[in-house]
């Protein structure tokens, strides 16, 4: 069997530490709803087991391995930190890690009522990590690029779901993102996937960034785009005057950006993950309301 045909249990996941890592094999494990391209499980208090389950490759965990505990000594908000690692074995042919876990609820389930302090700690954490990356540094075709490299996937979701009361005006914000200049600094590092899922809130603000399987070294205005996608309605100018150093054309590649993964999250929420375990259907309704943040442009 592939490990993508292997139903991932918390018998599994016990069976695989007392293999590899037998000390840690008799903490509580429970599920953490979500995900597809990896499944998460909760150890103990304090980590969790990332298992690779319909990534075909482990590029995106090995990522994380490599390159976390670099960057999380400087980002302001927890970040997962890789602790061991898991090889695939007979008992599974893939990867696995244990990491810290990240305290809160992610945001896809719960609110940000502290608007203000949230657009700050994002503005924060977003400014450190946007340092110049190193020249091995991961890369990417799909993203970190100029939303010109993107055509192909904004209209893919704008035929799809695009309100036809506001097509005329989500239009008007990708060709204005389109026809900015692009990224003229060397590539920083970026997340590469913020969304509601990928961040974790408590006390009604943001507490914590997950999910680093898409981190690479790119255009920062791939990050920016979440001043509109995470925050309150009224909250991204607040959020960028935090932020400090984007140019005015970077925050017009990054909302054309943000409409276009509005879009991405309206599509999720309706047609859920093409058959795919963890499919989200409550994106819907919250890509369309943070739609309407990137139409109204504060």
């Amino acid at each position: 069997m592939t490990g993508a045909q292997i139903e991932i249990t918390a018998e599994l996941v016990r069976d695989l530490l007392r293999e590899q890592h037998p000390d840690l094999a008799g903490l509580g494990i429970s599920e953490v709803p979500g995900g597809w391209g990896n499944q998460m499980w909760r150890l103990g208090d304090e980590l969790a087991v990332r298992v690779q389950r319909m990534d075909p490759t482990p590029d995106s965990q090995l990522k994380e391995r490599r390159w976390l505990p670099v960057l999380a000594p400087r980002l302001p908000l927890p970040v997962p930190t890789p602790m061991r690692f898991g090889e695939p074995s007979e008992r599974f042919p893939k990867h696995w890690t244990v990491m810290t876990w990240v305290p809160g609820e992610p945001l896809d389930h719960g609110s940000i009522d502290r608007g203000a302090q949230a657009a700050d700690s994002l503005a924060g954490f977003l400014r450190a990590l946007h340092v110049a990356a190193p020249a091995e540094a991961p890369g990417a075709t799909d993203r970190g690029a100029h939303p010109r490299n993107c055509t192909l996937a904004f209209e893919d979701f704008f035929r799809a779901v695009a309100p036809d009361d506001l097509a005329a005006e989500v239009r008007a914000v990708w060709d204005d993102a389109v026809a900015a200049r692009g990224w003229e600094g060397p590539p920083v590092w970026v997340h590469g996937d913020l969304h509601p899922a990928n961040v974790v809130v408590s006390d009604g603000t943001l507490s914590g960034v997950v999910d680093f399987g898409d981190l690479l070294a790119g255009d920062a205005a791939w990050d920016l785009a979440a001043a509109w996608v995470l925050l309150p309605a009224g909250m991204a100018g607040r959020f960028f005057d935090a932020y400090g150093l984007a140019d005015e054309a970077a925050v017009r590649r990054a909302r054309g950006l943000a409409a276009m993964k509005c879009l991405f999250l309206m599509l999720m929420g309706q047609n859920g993950v093409r058959g795919l375990p963890g499919g989200k259907t409550h994106w819907g309704p919250w890509g369309r309301a943070a739609l309407d943040r990137v139409l109204i442009g504060v």
